[in-house]
């Protein structure tokens, strides 16, 4: 005889209610998986592998801009420091083209005076850089080289100073830390907005200063299985 089939399914029986009553509870732990952007606006990818890297030297101060603080003081420091040297040397070969460092020529014109090493080359390619001038070390007008060097340092100083200080004024203006008194809502809505589907967020600012011309920048990924 063939056993007698009950309309209650077995799962739901007295024998199935009773064997899940022991049973512990399955919980599992949240993945903590790491967010593409961060809360405060940063995004979290990095770029690798990148090919076409001489893109970079088309837009100088951009990436002077872009770099870390500790990578632009010593692009900061180097640049000036190279400058002086590179001056320097200048310098000294004006005296000593000139015969400045001639121990002989005591009394007859030079064309910088106390100029009588490489070190006093140096310290003097200082002074007119940054416009120092202690007094003891100047040109003279008896010598047209000097005056050109003397000129052409000027010009390079005040490029270099213009765009140190601007890409430092530049770093120091960025609002990272402005990003943080914006709040965003903690969950998104897709609405229908105009007879179309709208994605939804909220933001706002904790400060009472305004911000003018702010744009708002969102990036979506699609994860594919």
């Amino acid at each position: 005889m063939l056993a007698r089939k009950s309309i209650i399914p077995e799962e739901f029986g007295l024998p199935g209610l009773a064997s899940r009553l022991h049973r512990k509870p399955v919980f599992r732990d949240r993945v903590n998986k790491a967010r593409f952007i961060a809360k405060n606006g940063s995004c979290n990818l990095a770029h690798k592998n990148i090919r076409e890297q001489g893109r970079f030297l088309q837009d100088v101060f951009t990436t002077l801009v872009d770099l870390k603080w500790r990578f632009t003081l010593v692009i900061f420091t180097t640049t000036f420091v190279s400058s002086w040297l590179l001056f320097a040397m200048s310098w000294w070969l004006v005296a000593f083209a000139h015969g400045d460092m001639d121990s002989e020529r005591q009394n007859e014109t030079h064309c910088v005076t106390d100029v009588k090493s490489f070190i006093s080359a140096f310290l003097f390619s200082i002074e007119v850089q940054v416009t120092i001038g202690f007094g003891g070390r100047m040109i003279t007008e008896h010598c047209p080289a000097a005056i050109t060097v003397l000129i052409l340092q000027n010009i390079v100083g005040l490029i270099i100073n213009a765009v140190m200080l601007g890409c430092i004024f530049m770093k120091t203006a960025q609002s990272n830390r402005r990003a943080e008194t914006l709040i965003f809502s903690r969950h998104a809505v897709i609405a229908v907005r105009s007879n179309r589907l709208c994605f939804m967020i909220r933001i706002g600012d904790l400060r009472k200063s305004m911000i003018i011309g702010a744009t708002v920048r969102l990036q979506v990924f699609g994860l594919l299985n």
